[in-house]
């Protein structure tokens, strides 16, 4: 009799032992599993060229380089620095005079560039970037007839504003967008290359 009680009791907690143990492995996927659902990033290196023609000359080129993980956040560049502009006022030097002294201060501008990017995945070995380029410059050079009239002698804020979308394989470039500046005649021209990170 007490034999077959401690069998029974043996075969109880067996019982309970798989139990537990199916539940434990239903409830905790394989391993290969997990494995797949972990998201396989590729990084890129995109390049960002701005260059300005006036006429056949190039005068000047500024390159941009950002490192981009495909199919996840953006990435972003700012370069910029803080131009100080002059304002003058006059002031009177007497309560009831007329305002005849000049009395200069300074209010400050952010000139420079920024750059936003996001690279997705597109069919046939392509990457799809969109971009958002905004460049901003000060123009000293007034000596061409087209500004003499406007404001001799005087500093002049150029700015460029694009967005655009471009399919790019690895190791490709492209000449995305050209525009004529209204004021001085420059051609801004935006040329981008990317490169997959081995």
């Amino acid at each position: 009799m007490l034999k077959r009680t401690i069998l029974a009791a043996a075969l109880i907690v067996a019982a309970g032992a798989a139990v537990r143990a199916q539940e434990q492995t239903a409830a905790t996927p394989p391993s290969s599993t997990r494995g797949a659902q972990s998201p396989n990033y590729v990084g890129v290196k995109v390049q960002v060229v701005i260059s300005r023609y006036q006429g056949e000359k190039k005068v000047s080129s500024l390159p941009y380089v950002l490192g981009v993980v495909v199919n996840a956040a953006k990435t972003s560049l700012r370069m910029g620095v803080d131009v100080p502009v002059v304002q003058t006022v006059f002031a009177s030097p007497a309560k009831d005079g007329p305002a005849t002294i000049p009395m200069s201060s300074y209010n400050y501008r952010n000139v420079g560039t920024n750059i936003d990017c996001q690279a997705e995945t597109a069919p046939g070995d392509y990457y799809k970037l969109t971009m958002t380029v905004t460049d901003s410059s000060l123009q000293l050079d007034n000596s061409a007839e087209r500004t003499k009239a406007l404001m001799p002698n005087t500093p002049m804020f150029r700015s460029f504003n694009s967005s655009f979308q471009l399919l790019l394989r690895d190791g490709q470039t492209t000449q995305y967008t050209s525009a004529t500046d209204p004021i001085t005649g420059e051609v801004t021209k935006i040329d981008v290359s990317l490169n997959v990170l081995k």
